[in-house]
């Protein structure tokens, strides 16, 4: 093991265990169920642009996407700039809306939201089954890519690496609650930053300098510094379908959704989008063009997925490397530590509270339930990433295209169009999600598009249809009961 690597990152840990009895103590304070969830509702706008940000930038950012930059180049790198505006563009769809109808039927959850605005039991229920198998899968892949990093770094078997991760984010997040989890996130955030730029500025001295790297790399292969990619993979049809699932999809995604019901005020809001943009362009730009560079000075790595770790031993001193180990460690942490909140409050706020309103009152129970559920998910994911696959983005991919064709228009359309009833919600929910697998599982690519293209289209003319069929039963049904009373 690597002392020099191993010294900062306890360090860093021990200030998030910190952060989390921090968070533990307010937490005594206060009503349980906004406190935990929610965080009392008080986020400032540098909080929330952090917390948003940490949570978009996860694995797939400093380990999965510098591993698909590393395999397919610059045009990689030109790739995920198309994400830049992702927190603008939630942030501002969803924000004041989201703060509003929150604040007014002290919802906690995305369900909440779901159920007061179509008052449909069903569609709570699908809702979050569909929930809990996305973030899932989502989590998963941030379990293999922190241990990923621990495993390559400080130089321990992947198992140990994985229980090893499982059991910080694990207890922090059973300790704290989300209050832990933005406060976690801030700090995160930074650190992210910071890292990025070491890392970034290491690689290119290390290369002699910009025009020196892409040289080596031209010479490696020459397809490597055009924005196709080799064997022109990056062509129109993925940019534009990327740009669909990782930016403008990402309104569709119900954890970055819920940090729309935890902001202070407008201005906070305000704050939000604009430093979480700089923060994402900053974190996108830095990690991507790292790991594409990183090939000219380890052209041979086996797994993709480890060129980030590999790169921190060749370019920085241990000390440096264990400063910045705490970057892609913060960005996993910060998004598996929100769906882990998110997945807990869909069995106890969603399911369990629904079932049984009165034990509300007994927070002794709900916190107890809450914390247990969060260990429970803990140790399944520790099972599902035993066995990981050599390249984490894909894996993250379908999560995050699952979640969209799910959510996407029943959160758009529901808060921005009054005749949105239950019955176009679910039709949506059901087919934009179902042709999504379907289609992903036969590897079936219309016109040559990614899955979430058509899925997101099937989804958009089920919720219309389903919309225009609910619309007639609602006529049909008040016809009959005014006929009653006559």
């Amino acid at each position: 093991m690597n002392l020099g690597i191993i010294f900062p990152l306890v360090i860093y840990l021990a200030f998030v265990f910190g952060a989390a009895i921090y968070a533990y103590v307010k937490r005594t304070k206060g009503d349980f169920l906004t406190e935990y969830y929610v965080g009392n509702r008080s986020m400032t706008g540098f909080v929330l642009a952090m917390t948003t940000a940490s949570t978009y930038a996860s694995a797939s950012s400093f380990v999965g996407g510098p591993g698909a930059a590393y395999k397919y180049g610059l045009g990689w790198v030109l790739l995920a700039m198309i994400q830049v505006p992702a927190v603008w563009l939630a942030l501002g769809a969803l924000g004041k809306k989201f703060a509003l109808l929150s604040r007014e039927t002290n919802a906690l959850t995305i369900n909440d939201l779901f159920l007061y605005r179509y008052k449909n039991k069903y569609l709570v229920w699908i809702s979050s089954l569909a929930l809990l198998l996305a973030f899932f899968a989502a989590m998963t892949v941030q379990f293999i890519g922190g241990a990923r990093l621990l495993e390559t770094t400080i130089g321990i078997s992947y198992t140990q690496a994985l229980l090893l991760f499982a059991f910080t984010v694990g207890i922090y997040t059973f300790i704290g609650g989300f209050r832990a989890v933005v406060l976690t996130d801030t700090i995160q955030g930074m650190v992210m930053i910071i890292g990025t730029l070491i890392l970034l500025g290491g690689t290119i001295y290390a290369l002699g300098g910009v025009e020196s790297a892409v040289n080596k790399l031209t010479e490696i292969d020459p397809a490597l510094v055009t924005p196709y990619g080799p064997n022109e993979m990056l062509d129109f049809q993925f940019m534009a379908s990327f740009w669909i699932l990782v930016c403008f999809g990402v309104v569709g995604l119900p954890h970055t959704a819920v940090r729309c019901m935890a902001f202070k005020d407008s201005k906070a809001l305000h704050q939000g989008m604009l430093i979480g943009t700089i923060v994402l362009s900053l974190i996108m730009f830095g990690m991507h063009l790292a790991g594409a560079l990183g090939r000219a000075i380890i052209p041979e790595l086996t797994i993709a997925d480890q060129v980030i770790p590999t790169l921190m031993l060749q370019v920085l001193p241990p000390i440096i490397a264990g400063i910045f180990l705490a970057a892609p460690m913060s960005a996993i942490m910060s998004t598996i530590d929100a769906q882990l909140i998110q997945s807990s409050s869909i069995f106890v706020k969603d399911l369990y509270l629904s079932a049984k309103p009165e034990e509300a009152k007994n927070e002794k129970k709900i916190s107890y339930f809450s914390s247990i559920i969060t260990l429970i998910l803990t140790a399944l994911l520790i099972l599902a990433a035993l066995n990981p696959p050599d390249m984490i983005i894909w894996l993250n991919l379908f999560a995050f295209g699952g979640l969209e064709a799910a959510f996407l228009w029943v959160i758009v359309l529901g808060i921005y169009w009054d005749k949105a009833n239950a019955y176009g919600a679910l039709s949506s929910m059901i087919v934009g999600l179902g042709s999504y697998i379907l289609l992903t599982q036969l590897s079936v690519k219309l016109l040559g598009f990614h899955q979430i293209v058509p899925a997101l289209t099937f989804g958009l003319i089920a919720f219309l249809v389903g919309n225009k069929w609910g619309e007639s039963r609602l006529v049909k049904t008040s016809e009959k009961s005014t006929a009653l009373e006559k």
